[in-house]
Protein backbone atom coordinates (compact mmCIF):
# COMPACT_ATOMS: atom_id res chain seq x y z
CA UNK A 1 0.00 0.00 0.00
CA UNK A 2 1.25 3.33 -1.24
CA UNK A 3 2.77 5.89 1.39
CA UNK A 4 0.71 9.39 2.32
CA UNK A 5 3.75 10.90 0.39
CA UNK A 6 3.04 9.06 -2.81
CA UNK A 7 -0.45 9.92 -2.56
CA UNK A 8 -0.07 12.96 -2.40
CA UNK A 9 2.29 13.05 -5.22
CA UNK A 10 -0.30 11.48 -7.09
CA UNK A 11 -2.87 13.21 -6.98
CA UNK A 12 -0.71 16.55 -7.29
CA UNK A 13 0.50 15.32 -10.32
CA UNK A 14 0.27 18.01 -13.41
CA UNK A 15 -2.27 17.09 -15.61
CA UNK A 16 -1.10 15.44 -19.55
CA UNK A 17 -0.56 17.49 -22.39
CA UNK A 18 -4.10 16.96 -24.16
CA UNK A 19 -5.98 17.00 -20.91
CA UNK A 20 -4.00 20.65 -20.28
CA UNK A 21 -4.64 21.64 -24.04
CA UNK A 22 -8.36 21.09 -23.47
CA UNK A 23 -8.55 23.05 -20.40
CA UNK A 24 -7.07 26.09 -21.75
CA UNK A 25 -9.23 25.91 -25.50
CA UNK A 26 -11.90 26.04 -22.76
CA UNK A 27 -10.65 28.72 -20.45
CA UNK A 28 -10.24 30.65 -23.64
CA UNK A 29 -13.61 30.04 -25.70
CA UNK A 30 -15.30 30.93 -21.81
CA UNK A 31 -13.22 34.58 -22.15
CA UNK A 32 -14.17 34.54 -25.89
CA UNK A 33 -17.79 34.45 -25.71
CA UNK A 34 -17.46 37.12 -22.47
CA UNK A 35 -16.18 39.55 -24.79
CA UNK A 36 -18.35 38.81 -27.80
CA UNK A 37 -15.36 37.53 -30.26
CA UNK A 38 -16.54 34.92 -32.39
CA UNK A 39 -15.87 34.37 -35.59
CA UNK A 40 -18.00 33.94 -38.48
CA UNK A 41 -19.96 30.37 -39.02
CA UNK A 42 -20.46 30.68 -35.11
CA UNK A 43 -16.56 29.38 -33.90
CA UNK A 44 -15.47 30.64 -31.08
CA UNK A 45 -11.88 32.78 -31.51
CA UNK A 46 -9.37 31.17 -29.19
CA UNK A 47 -7.45 33.00 -27.06
CA UNK A 48 -3.44 32.34 -26.01
CA UNK A 49 -4.43 32.86 -22.45
CA UNK A 50 -1.78 30.80 -20.44
CA UNK A 51 0.36 32.65 -18.92
CA UNK A 52 -1.06 36.09 -19.67
CA UNK A 53 -2.16 38.81 -18.14
CA UNK A 54 -5.59 37.85 -18.82
CA UNK A 55 -5.23 34.55 -17.10
CA UNK A 56 -6.71 35.89 -13.96
CA UNK A 57 -9.61 37.47 -15.39
CA UNK A 58 -9.90 34.02 -17.30
CA UNK A 59 -9.69 32.30 -14.21
CA UNK A 60 -12.75 33.93 -12.96
CA UNK A 61 -14.75 33.31 -16.37
CA UNK A 62 -14.07 29.82 -16.09
CA UNK A 63 -15.81 28.87 -12.30
CA UNK A 64 -19.18 29.73 -13.38
CA UNK A 65 -20.75 26.30 -14.31
CA UNK A 66 -19.82 25.37 -18.25
CA UNK A 67 -22.82 23.66 -18.68
CA UNK A 68 -24.50 27.58 -17.75
CA UNK A 69 -22.12 29.12 -20.28
CA UNK A 70 -21.83 26.95 -23.63
CA UNK A 71 -25.56 26.39 -23.33
CA UNK A 72 -28.00 26.79 -26.11
CA UNK A 73 -30.74 28.70 -23.97
CA UNK A 74 -27.89 31.37 -23.29
CA UNK A 75 -28.99 34.22 -25.67
CA UNK A 76 -26.46 35.26 -28.61
CA UNK A 77 -23.26 37.27 -27.46
CA UNK A 78 -24.76 39.89 -30.40
CA UNK A 79 -27.95 40.45 -28.12
CA UNK A 80 -26.00 42.20 -25.54
CA UNK A 81 -24.22 44.22 -27.48
CA UNK A 82 -26.64 45.49 -30.14
CA UNK A 83 -28.35 48.17 -27.04
CA UNK A 84 -24.38 49.47 -26.70
CA UNK A 85 -23.99 49.89 -30.41
CA UNK A 86 -27.35 51.52 -30.84
CA UNK A 87 -26.31 53.96 -28.06
CA UNK A 88 -22.81 54.79 -29.53
CA UNK A 89 -24.60 55.13 -32.99
CA UNK A 90 -26.76 58.12 -31.34
CA UNK A 91 -24.22 59.59 -29.42
CA UNK A 92 -22.30 59.86 -33.05
CA UNK A 93 -24.82 61.25 -34.65
CA UNK A 94 -25.72 63.87 -31.82
CA UNK A 95 -22.07 64.98 -32.28
CA UNK A 96 -22.46 65.29 -36.21
CA UNK A 97 -25.39 67.50 -35.68
CA UNK A 98 -24.20 69.60 -33.18
CA UNK A 99 -20.70 69.71 -35.34
CA UNK A 100 -22.92 70.72 -38.73
CA UNK A 101 -24.37 73.26 -36.62
CA UNK A 102 -21.55 75.10 -35.78
CA UNK A 103 -20.38 75.11 -38.63
CA UNK A 104 -23.71 76.80 -40.50
CA UNK A 105 -22.88 79.47 -37.35
CA UNK A 106 -19.45 79.85 -37.99
CA UNK A 107 -18.32 83.09 -39.95
CA UNK A 108 -17.96 82.45 -43.39
CA UNK A 109 -14.44 83.03 -45.12
CA UNK A 110 -14.95 85.82 -47.19
CA UNK A 111 -12.18 86.16 -50.23
CA UNK A 112 -10.44 89.76 -50.05
CA UNK A 113 -7.93 90.93 -52.53
CA UNK A 114 -5.11 92.39 -50.77
CA UNK A 115 -4.71 96.35 -51.10
CA UNK A 116 -0.96 96.84 -52.37
CA UNK A 117 0.81 100.40 -52.00
CA UNK A 118 4.17 100.70 -53.22
CA UNK A 119 6.55 101.09 -50.27
CA UNK A 120 10.11 101.43 -49.44
CA UNK A 121 11.87 99.27 -47.19
CA UNK A 122 14.64 99.93 -44.65
CA UNK A 123 17.83 97.86 -44.89
CA UNK A 124 17.74 94.54 -46.57
CA UNK A 125 14.21 92.79 -47.70
CA UNK A 126 12.75 89.85 -48.96
CA UNK A 127 9.61 89.13 -50.64
CA UNK A 128 7.17 87.09 -49.32
CA UNK A 129 5.55 85.18 -52.04
CA UNK A 130 9.09 84.14 -54.21
CA UNK A 131 11.38 84.40 -51.18
CA UNK A 132 13.68 86.22 -53.49
CA UNK A 133 15.42 89.22 -52.16
CA UNK A 134 13.83 92.72 -53.13
CA UNK A 135 16.50 94.97 -54.80
CA UNK A 136 16.83 98.88 -55.02
CA UNK A 137 17.29 101.67 -52.73
CA UNK A 138 13.49 103.27 -53.02
CA UNK A 139 10.20 101.40 -53.88
CA UNK A 140 11.88 98.19 -53.56
CA UNK A 141 8.28 96.88 -53.80
CA UNK A 142 4.71 96.77 -52.88
CA UNK A 143 3.02 96.24 -49.09
CA UNK A 144 -0.76 95.74 -48.12
CA UNK A 145 -2.09 98.31 -46.38
CA UNK A 146 -4.08 95.54 -44.29
CA UNK A 147 -2.51 92.73 -43.47
CA UNK A 148 1.35 93.63 -44.19
CA UNK A 149 1.98 91.33 -46.85
CA UNK A 150 5.79 92.06 -48.54
CA UNK A 151 5.89 91.16 -52.51
CA UNK A 152 7.73 92.20 -55.52
CA UNK A 153 5.44 94.56 -57.76
CA UNK A 154 5.30 91.26 -60.21
CA UNK A 155 4.94 89.13 -57.40
CA UNK A 156 1.65 91.08 -55.97
CA UNK A 157 -0.16 90.08 -60.01
CA UNK A 158 -0.26 86.47 -59.41
CA UNK A 159 -0.59 86.84 -55.25
CA UNK A 160 -3.92 84.86 -54.46
CA UNK A 161 -6.90 86.51 -53.05
CA UNK A 162 -5.93 85.90 -49.35
CA UNK A 163 -5.80 89.02 -47.68
CA UNK A 164 -6.40 88.51 -44.02
CA UNK A 165 -6.53 92.11 -42.62
CA UNK A 166 -4.56 92.39 -39.46
CA UNK A 167 -6.15 94.95 -36.61
CA UNK A 168 -2.43 96.52 -36.06
CA UNK A 169 -3.26 98.14 -39.88
CA UNK A 170 -7.50 98.61 -39.88
CA UNK A 171 -6.98 101.27 -37.12
CA UNK A 172 -10.60 102.68 -38.27
CA UNK A 173 -13.94 101.35 -38.75
CA UNK A 174 -15.92 104.28 -40.25
CA UNK A 175 -14.43 105.08 -44.26
CA UNK A 176 -12.91 101.04 -43.88
CA UNK A 177 -13.69 98.77 -46.88
CA UNK A 178 -16.48 96.57 -45.72
CA UNK A 179 -14.93 93.03 -46.43
CA UNK A 180 -11.92 94.34 -44.64
CA UNK A 181 -13.74 95.10 -41.81
CA UNK A 182 -15.54 92.14 -41.01
CA UNK A 183 -12.51 89.99 -41.93
CA UNK A 184 -10.08 91.95 -39.16
CA UNK A 185 -13.03 91.47 -36.54
CA UNK A 186 -13.98 88.28 -38.02
CA UNK A 187 -17.52 88.83 -38.09
CA UNK A 188 -20.13 88.35 -40.69
CA UNK A 189 -21.15 92.01 -41.10
CA UNK A 190 -19.69 95.00 -39.90
CA UNK A 191 -20.19 95.47 -35.94
CA UNK A 192 -21.47 99.13 -36.95
CA UNK A 193 -24.44 97.11 -38.73
CA UNK A 194 -25.07 94.87 -35.96
CA UNK A 195 -24.90 97.40 -32.80
CA UNK A 196 -26.76 99.92 -34.29
CA UNK A 197 -29.55 97.84 -35.54
CA UNK A 198 -29.88 96.18 -32.11
CA UNK A 199 -29.80 99.55 -30.29
CA UNK A 200 -32.74 100.70 -32.63
CA UNK A 201 -34.90 97.65 -32.57
CA UNK A 202 -34.59 97.48 -28.64
CA UNK A 203 -35.50 100.99 -27.68
CA UNK A 204 -38.73 99.95 -30.14
CA UNK A 205 -39.56 101.00 -33.73
CA UNK A 206 -42.74 103.25 -33.22
CA UNK A 207 -40.25 106.82 -33.04
CA UNK A 208 -41.92 108.87 -35.62
CA UNK A 209 -39.86 109.45 -39.32
CA UNK A 210 -37.61 106.89 -38.19
CA UNK A 211 -34.39 107.15 -40.42
CA UNK A 212 -36.18 110.24 -42.07
CA UNK A 213 -35.24 112.67 -39.09
CA UNK A 214 -31.99 113.62 -38.50
CA UNK A 215 -30.28 113.88 -35.49
CA UNK A 216 -28.23 116.12 -34.68
CA UNK A 217 -24.76 116.21 -36.96
CA UNK A 218 -22.15 116.51 -33.76
CA UNK A 219 -23.74 113.70 -32.00
CA UNK A 220 -23.79 111.63 -35.01
CA UNK A 221 -19.99 112.38 -35.11
CA UNK A 222 -19.44 111.45 -31.75
CA UNK A 223 -20.80 108.50 -32.15
CA UNK A 224 -18.67 107.71 -35.50
CA UNK A 225 -15.36 108.41 -33.55
CA UNK A 226 -16.42 106.10 -30.36
CA UNK A 227 -16.63 103.16 -33.02
CA UNK A 228 -13.48 104.41 -34.95
CA UNK A 229 -11.74 104.49 -31.25
CA UNK A 230 -13.52 101.31 -29.26
CA UNK A 231 -14.61 99.24 -31.91
CA UNK A 232 -17.15 96.51 -30.48
CA UNK A 233 -17.14 98.67 -26.89
CA UNK A 234 -18.46 101.32 -27.99
CA UNK A 235 -21.32 102.52 -25.87
CA UNK A 236 -24.30 103.60 -28.16
CA UNK A 237 -26.78 103.29 -25.25
CA UNK A 238 -29.88 105.21 -24.45
CA UNK A 239 -28.11 106.45 -21.63
CA UNK A 240 -24.94 108.72 -23.60
CA UNK A 241 -27.16 108.84 -26.93
CA UNK A 242 -30.89 109.50 -25.47
CA UNK A 243 -32.58 110.34 -29.19
CA UNK A 244 -32.89 107.30 -31.18
CA UNK A 245 -32.26 109.55 -34.32
CA UNK A 246 -28.62 109.79 -33.67
CA UNK A 247 -28.37 106.45 -33.84
CA UNK A 248 -30.14 105.81 -37.09
CA UNK A 249 -28.17 108.79 -38.05
CA UNK A 250 -24.54 106.87 -37.36
CA UNK A 251 -25.98 103.88 -39.75
CA UNK A 252 -26.83 105.82 -42.40
CA UNK A 253 -23.68 107.77 -41.91
CA UNK A 254 -21.47 104.25 -42.09
CA UNK A 255 -22.86 103.05 -45.17
CA UNK A 256 -22.61 106.54 -47.22
CA UNK A 257 -18.81 106.38 -46.14
CA UNK A 258 -18.10 103.09 -47.30
CA UNK A 259 -15.20 103.52 -50.27
CA UNK A 260 -17.38 100.68 -52.22
CA UNK A 261 -20.94 101.56 -51.70
CA UNK A 262 -23.27 98.35 -50.72
CA UNK A 263 -24.35 98.27 -53.76
CA UNK A 264 -20.95 98.09 -55.16
CA UNK A 265 -20.35 99.72 -58.37
CA UNK A 266 -19.76 96.84 -60.48
CA UNK A 267 -23.04 95.70 -59.65
CA UNK A 268 -24.82 99.25 -59.78
CA UNK A 269 -25.83 99.10 -63.53
CA UNK A 270 -27.61 95.25 -63.28
CA UNK A 271 -29.58 96.28 -60.06
CA UNK A 272 -30.47 99.72 -62.25
CA UNK A 273 -31.49 97.42 -65.38
CA UNK A 274 -34.06 95.50 -62.58
CA UNK A 275 -35.55 98.75 -61.74
CA UNK A 276 -36.31 99.73 -65.66
CA UNK A 277 -38.42 96.27 -65.89
CA UNK A 278 -42.13 96.97 -65.24
CA UNK A 279 -42.96 93.27 -65.07
CA UNK A 280 -43.19 92.21 -61.44
CA UNK A 281 -41.77 88.96 -61.86
CA UNK A 282 -39.45 89.19 -64.49
CA UNK A 283 -37.97 92.81 -62.10
CA UNK A 284 -37.95 89.77 -58.92
CA UNK A 285 -36.03 87.22 -61.39
CA UNK A 286 -33.38 90.31 -62.40
CA UNK A 287 -32.64 91.56 -58.86
CA UNK A 288 -32.08 88.23 -57.28
CA UNK A 289 -29.04 87.22 -60.28
CA UNK A 290 -27.93 91.00 -59.52
CA UNK A 291 -27.69 90.35 -55.68
CA UNK A 292 -25.47 87.13 -56.84
CA UNK A 293 -22.97 89.86 -58.30
CA UNK A 294 -22.14 91.26 -54.64
CA UNK A 295 -19.82 90.27 -52.97
CA UNK A 296 -20.51 87.82 -50.17
CA UNK A 297 -20.11 90.41 -47.28
CA UNK A 298 -22.24 93.08 -48.80
CA UNK A 299 -25.26 90.43 -49.74
CA UNK A 300 -24.66 89.68 -46.32
CA UNK A 301 -25.11 93.06 -44.60
CA UNK A 302 -27.44 94.06 -47.56
CA UNK A 303 -29.55 90.91 -46.35
CA UNK A 304 -29.37 92.01 -42.76
CA UNK A 305 -30.57 95.71 -43.09
CA UNK A 306 -33.14 94.71 -45.30
CA UNK A 307 -34.98 92.30 -43.03
CA UNK A 308 -34.56 95.13 -40.58
CA UNK A 309 -36.49 97.62 -42.63
CA UNK A 310 -39.15 95.46 -43.44
CA UNK A 311 -39.85 95.71 -39.61
CA UNK A 312 -39.80 98.75 -39.95
CA UNK A 313 -42.13 99.09 -42.31
CA UNK A 314 -44.49 96.47 -40.07
CA UNK A 315 -44.86 99.47 -37.39
CA UNK A 316 -45.81 101.87 -40.44
CA UNK A 317 -48.74 103.10 -38.93
CA UNK A 318 -46.91 104.29 -35.52
CA UNK A 319 -43.48 105.42 -37.23
CA UNK A 320 -45.34 106.74 -40.90
CA UNK A 321 -42.12 105.08 -42.68
CA UNK A 322 -43.62 102.71 -45.44
CA UNK A 323 -41.28 100.58 -47.70
CA UNK A 324 -41.36 103.48 -49.86
CA UNK A 325 -40.45 106.17 -47.69
CA UNK A 326 -37.27 103.71 -46.53
CA UNK A 327 -36.34 103.98 -50.13
CA UNK A 328 -36.16 107.49 -51.32
CA UNK A 329 -33.80 107.69 -47.35
CA UNK A 330 -31.67 104.36 -48.56
CA UNK A 331 -31.28 104.34 -51.96
CA UNK A 332 -28.59 107.20 -52.24
CA UNK A 333 -26.93 105.87 -49.17
CA UNK A 334 -26.60 102.37 -50.25
CA UNK A 335 -25.89 102.91 -54.20
CA UNK A 336 -23.54 105.50 -55.90
CA UNK A 337 -23.67 105.29 -59.54
CA UNK A 338 -20.00 104.95 -60.83
CA UNK A 339 -20.80 107.36 -63.72
CA UNK A 340 -19.33 110.93 -62.99
CA UNK A 341 -22.13 112.42 -64.23
CA UNK A 342 -24.34 114.56 -62.69
CA UNK A 343 -27.25 114.42 -64.77
CA UNK A 344 -26.97 110.49 -65.34
CA UNK A 345 -26.77 110.10 -61.73
CA UNK A 346 -29.70 112.54 -60.89
CA UNK A 347 -31.64 110.54 -63.31
CA UNK A 348 -30.62 107.54 -61.34
CA UNK A 349 -32.44 108.67 -58.03
CA UNK A 350 -35.51 107.32 -58.86
CA UNK A 351 -34.37 103.77 -59.99
CA UNK A 352 -32.20 103.82 -56.77
CA UNK A 353 -35.16 104.13 -54.58
CA UNK A 354 -37.37 101.58 -56.75
CA UNK A 355 -34.50 99.32 -55.69
CA UNK A 356 -34.13 99.70 -52.11
CA UNK A 357 -38.75 99.87 -51.93
CA UNK A 358 -38.35 96.01 -53.78
CA UNK A 359 -35.98 94.39 -51.56
CA UNK A 360 -37.54 95.45 -48.68
CA UNK A 361 -40.88 94.49 -49.77
CA UNK A 362 -39.60 91.49 -51.24
CA UNK A 363 -37.07 90.78 -48.37
CA UNK A 364 -38.34 86.98 -47.62
CA UNK A 365 -38.11 86.34 -51.36
CA UNK A 366 -34.73 87.64 -52.81
CA UNK A 367 -32.48 86.76 -49.84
Amino acid sequence: MPNGEAHFVKRGKKPSGRRAEKRARQKGSVFAAALGLKGGGGSVLHLPVAGSALDPIVKTATRVDRSTVLSKSTPPVSAFWQPIKSFALSQLTSLVRRATLRESDMVPKYEKVHNFKVHTFRGPHWCEYCANFMWGLIAQGVKCADCGLNVHKQCSKVVPNDCQPDLRHVKKVYSCDLTTLVKAHNTKRPMVVDMCIQEIEARGLQSEGLYRISGFSELVEDVKLAFDRDGERADISSSVYEDINIITGALKLYFRELPIPLITYDAYPRFIESAKISDTEKRLESLHDALKLLPPAHCESLRYLMAHLKRVTQCEKENLMSSENLGIVFGPTLMRSPDLDAMTALNDIRYQRLVVETLITNEDVLF
